[in-house]
Formats: C-alpha cells, structure tokens, sequence
C-alpha cells in the first residue's frame, strides 16, 4: 500500500508542468501554442531562449530526481540493493508518465527525457554523467537539443549493458525499452534534422558568426 502511494506520488510530481508554468508566468502565453506544441524542454528552449529553456530542463530533472528519490519513505528499500533499484525505477518511470500526460495540464505534456534523466541521476550517478556527455557534446556539434537527446538516450542501454555490464535484468530491459521510446517520440524530430528544419537551439552564435565571417572572408 506504502508502494503504491509513492507511485501515485511520483506521478503527480511527474505532473508538475514546469514548461507550462514558466510560459504563463514570464510571457502569458502557452507553450503547446508555439514551436513544435510540446511542453518540455526543447521546445521551451525554442520558443522562450535558453535561459528558460536551460530552468525547465533543471526542474524536469529535480522531478525524476525527487521522484525515484521517494524509496526512503519506506525503511526497507535502505537495505535492500536489489529491490531500491527496482522500486526506483518505478518511481521514476510514474514520474516521467506524469511529464507525459500530466494530471494538471490537461494530459497533454512533454517526452519526458529530462525527467527520465533525473531517475537515472538518482539510480546511477555515473552511467547519469556519461549520457550527460554525449548530450553536451552532440549539443555543442550541432545545436539540436532533439539529437542530443536522441544519442543521450542510445548512450543509456551501451553503458548499461557493455560498458558497466549491469546484470540486473529489470535495469537491463529498461535501458533498452527508454532508448527504443526516446528515439520513437521523436520521429518527427528525426524528420526535421534529415530535412534540414529543425530548430537550433540560441546558443553559441558567436562561434556560428565567427564561422561565417571566415567562410566570407575566403
């Protein structure tokens, strides 16, 4: 019963429409009215700038993060390694539903990565920090919060299931089932970069006009 509670907890948490809120709050308009009609962070990143692109993705982060946090309500998950990590992923798959089909914003929410990141923060740091670096890298080679997140997410079940070799079959299928949903919800993605219209995000355009000046210059 304590289980099930939590879950229910977490999924509201997973609720929070963070994309939502800051749209209204600092511009009056809804998100899911604008760029792609998505309410996370890429498209907050879109539409707003990086600045409230960059708070939205922290705070979908912190949910998933909270969220698989909540196994220390119950004692028993303290000393069980084996079933925290499952119940935590639990907890965190609620969580990223709830990002999906939030309960305050009409079920109509983002894709859930960023939440989904914040999980895999709190189940395993350094598998969380190495999909992080390809996230930052693929950011800084092209600008495509989308991509990055796509090859963040492939990342997941590689260092799950070669690099770190994690034996636990749960955390194993898991990996591989969010890379499959990750790289699924973003089909329409992947169709805008194959076609060249897929918004980048505003960041580094010094170093894009420092190019451009070069480019002009020979």
């Amino acid at each position: 019963m304590k289980e099930l509670l939590l879950i229910v907890l977490a999924y509201l948490i997973g609720s929070i429409p963070t994309a939502l809120i800051v749209s209204k709050k600092f511009f009056g308009i809804d998100i899911r009215d604008y760029g792609s009609g998505n309410m996370g962070a890429t498209n907050t990143f879109r539409v707003l700038g990086s600045k409230y692109g960059t708070l939205v993705m922290v705070i979908d982060i912190l949910k998933g993060l909270v969220a698989a946090s909540l196994y220390g309500f119950i004692p028993f998950y303290l000393h069980n390694e084996l079933e925290r990590t499952n119940f935590m992923i639990g907890l965190g798959l609620a969580a990223m539903l709830g990002h999906i089909f939030p309960l305050f914003a009409g079920f109509k929410g983002g894709k859930g990565v960023a939440t989904l990141f914040g999980m895999i923060l709190a189940v395993q740091p350094v598998i969380a920090v190495s999909c992080t670096g390809v996230f930052l890298l693929v950011l800084y080679l092209t600008r495509y919060v989308s991509l990055s997140s796509i090859l963040a997410a492939v990342a997941l079940p590689i260092c799950v299931l070669w690099i770190w070799n994690e034996h636990e079959i749960l955390y194993r299928a898991f990996a591989l089932v969010v890379a499959g949903m990750v790289v699924f919800t973003h089909q329409k993605n992947i169709g805008r970069i194959l076609r060249g219209v897929e918004s980048r995000i505003p960041i580094l355009k010094h170093r894009d006009r420092r190019k451009a000046r070069r480019r002009h210059d020979q």
